[in-house]
């Protein structure tokens, strides 16, 4: 990755460029609970894990993560698609990794949409293994 790219904490101030990120990744889908006011919970419960990549005063990369105190989760790690396979989400995938460890948890999960090649593809080459037996399920409140 190149010197001009840095990391940093997500902040709430960065949810804009985050979310147009987000829109231009191909795989990754904006649901309910992604709006600016759930994510400013998401990030005060779970300080310093989430984390962007900056080049000059452009967010590049995105990743949010937190922990239940139990397991960790990752979601919406995007790169901007001109700088994938530059180093960028495994970057920051370590970093957050890195902050769940910290935090002592031994497991994390992520989501990965089922028609995701792409998405699925960058996972396994970092190591992450699909859930067998495991179904995803979920409840709108």
């Amino acid at each position: 990755m190149g010197d001009q790219i840095h990391t940093r904490e997500f902040c709430i101030s960065d949810y804009d460029a985050a979310l147009q990120l987000w829109q231009r990744v191909e795989g990754l889908e904006i649901a309910e609970g992604d709006e600016k006011e759930n994510v400013a919970q998401f990030l005060a419960r779970n300080p310093g894990l989430s984390r962007v990549a900056v080049g000059e005063s452009t967010i590049l990369g995105v990743a949010l993560c937190g922990h239940d105190g139990r397991r960790g989760h990752i979601y919406h790690l995007a790169v901007d698609p001109a700088y994938q396979r530059c180093g960028v989400g495994k970057r920051l995938l370590e970093e957050c990794l890195d902050g769940l460890h910290k935090a002592k948890v031994k497991r994390v999960i992520i989501m990965v949409a089922d028609d995701n090649q792409r998405g699925t593809k960058f996972w396994e080459r970092c190591g992450w293994e699909k859930i067998r037996g495991a179904i995803p399920m979920g409840i709108d409140l």
